[in-house]
């Protein structure tokens, strides 16, 4: 009876040492942006200052975002 336990214990470590041994999903190739969710007092918190780098409008406090930097104006600078 030991045996068959031991037998038993074995094979359920072959069959995990097998699943940490598995590869990866492939990458796929379009990158997904996940949008943002937050609440309002968050983004209102997390808004960056002019002259803080940006990678969108949402991000600024004056909702401009201009070669990578809040802006004050709208204009392309």
């Amino acid at each position: 009876m030991g045996h068959l336990k031991l037998l038993a214990l074995f094979i359920v470590c072959l069959l995990l040492l097998r699943q940490v041994g598995s590869s990866p999903l492939p990458k796929q190739n379009s990158v997904q942006r996940r949008l943002r969710r937050m609440t309002p007092f968050w983004r209102g918190v997390s808004l960056r200052p002019i002259g803080a780098s940006c990678r969108d409008d949402s991000e600024c406090i004056t909702r401009l975002c201009r070669k990578r930097r809040c802006s004050l104006n709208g204009t392309q600078e």
